[in-house]
Parts: C-alpha cells; sequence; structure tokens
C-alpha cells in the first residue's frame, strides 16, 4: 500500500512538473498544459477515493495524532 500511496504522488509530482515546463516555454495555454493539468487532478482525486474506499474495507488504520 505504501509503494501504491508513493507512485500515486510521484505520478502526480510528475504531471505537476510537466504542466510547468510546458508553461515556461509558451506563454499561451497549449493543449499539452491543459492536458498535463487534468491528469494531476485526475490523479489527485483517483488517490483520494482510493485511500478513503482502503480506510473504509479495513486495509488502512487510521492512526491519529499520538
Amino acid at each position: 500500500m505504501k509503494y501504491f500511496v508513493a507512485a500515486a504522488f510521484v505520478l502526480i509530482i510528475g504531471s505537476l512538473a510537466s504542466a510547468f515546463i510546458s508553461m515556461m516555454r509558451s506563454k499561451s495555454a497549449n493543449p499539452k498544459m491543459v492536458r498535463a493539468f487534468a491528469l494531476r487532478v485526475g490523479f489527485s482525486i483517483a488517490l483520494f477515493i482510493t485511500i478513503l474506499v482502503l480506510a473504509k474495507l479495513g486495509y488502512i488504520k487510521p492512526t491519529g495524532i499520538r
């Protein structure tokens, strides 16, 4: 599970970096930048929903603040 979450975060950061590079090269909004931002949002939502479902099913145990 740790590896899945870490891989999802890497995908999110990679998509954000791709959009940033595309934005720096072109001053106008191009389709590559918009697609990279859309992927980032999609990955973030998918990760959030996955964590909620896995917590509900008992695969992830919330520890709280100690």
